[in-house]
């Protein structure tokens, strides 16, 4: 990694206060662009319009999607109006350049009778990680959380009294979500009755690893993976196949707020969305649901 790209990266880190994701994504983009760069012989001050379209052409040539083109477009225009403003190129290629035009994919949500479905079946385990998977459904449908936000949620953020949750999201923004009495007691009682029998499974566990408040059958900090096969083993469990993942149930608790009336500035604030046009897009799923229904209720919707 060259002195200019450790500069930025760590510009991103305690400049921008950029979470380690974002900042693992922002160097994996880079590299590949100079892996391009290498390969045709051109240094990192001589790039132009044309060099930068040649890599976007051979990407997608390539098979990488065009959303995935926009994320690594807008990686590399933060890096090199980075390298203009501290002198290391005179000027920024990336300037006058357009993002890929994309279609935009509504999310896919459940039903309400689908959730309650789901919770009531999981409910029925008797098995020693029940308790644990019942409050991760209730933690990622009642609180609306990211995967990573879940992951990285620790015991101390967790206010049962007050049913209030501290959640750290991107950029490492941190806000307030309330939920249920029915999430509090699913999460009081993985608490009580599962977490200290899985949190004395690790013997080589780590001081501040055994803050988390979710962990595996190893007795080791969740991370998104293990999240998506933890998921996965419900469906099994519980036989209710819904093709589930922790975005669905996000989706679906920002839809069902909206559907009963909640406000969509609140929900940009539950969901710790930095823009509201981030969350004007439930407003679409809400309204395809509803000529769905007209479409299918309506005694002469069909008729010519």
């Amino acid at each position: 990694m060259n002195k200019p790209t450790k500069e930025f990266l760590n510009y991103l880190q305690f400049g921008k206060n950029c979470t380690e994701d974002t900042i693992d994504s922002y160097r994996r983009d880079i590299e590949k662009f100079f892996k391009f760069l290498f390969k045709e012989d051109i240094d990192m001050d001589k790039v132009d319009q044309i060099v930068i379209r040649n890599f976007f052409t051979e990407e997608i040539t390539n098979g990488v999607s065009k959303r995935s083109c926009k994320r690594r477009l807008t990686a590399l225009r933060q890096f090199y109006k980075f390298l203009a403003r501290e002198g290391y190129i005179k000027d920024d290629p990336f300037l006058f350049i357009d993002s890929p035009k994309i279609e935009r994919k509504y999310p896919r949500v459940l039903y309400k009778e689908q959730i309650e479905e789901l919770l009531k079946e999981n409910r029925k385990r008797e098995d020693e990680l029940a308790l644990r998977d019942q409050a991760i459904l209730s933690l990622l449908y009642y609180c609306g959380l990211r995967a990573s936000e879940l992951c990285k949620l620790e015991i101390q953020d967790v206010y049962l009294k007050q049913r209030i949750l501290k959640v750290y999201g991107k950029g490492r923004k941190e806000r307030m979500v309330p939920f249920s009495e029915e999430c509090r007691k699913d999460v009081e009682a993985y608490i009580k009755m599962c977490r200290p029998n899985l949190l004395g499974r690790s013997q080589i566990i780590k001081m501040e690893d055994g803050k988390k408040l979710i962990f595996n059958n190893k007795g080791r900090p969740l991370t998104v993976r293990g999240l998506e096969y933890i998921l996965d083993s419900i469906e099994l469990k519980t036989g209710t196949f819904v093709n589930l993942h922790p975005h669905i149930l996000r989706h679906s608790f920002a839809t069902h707020l909206l559907e009963n009336g909640a406000d969509l500035r609140i929900i940009q604030e539950l969901l710790g969305h930095e823009s509201i046009n981030t969350t004007q897009i439930y407003t679409h799923v809400t309204e395809e649901a509803m000529q769905e229904a007209y479409s299918s209720c309506h005694p002469r919707a069909h008729k010519k």
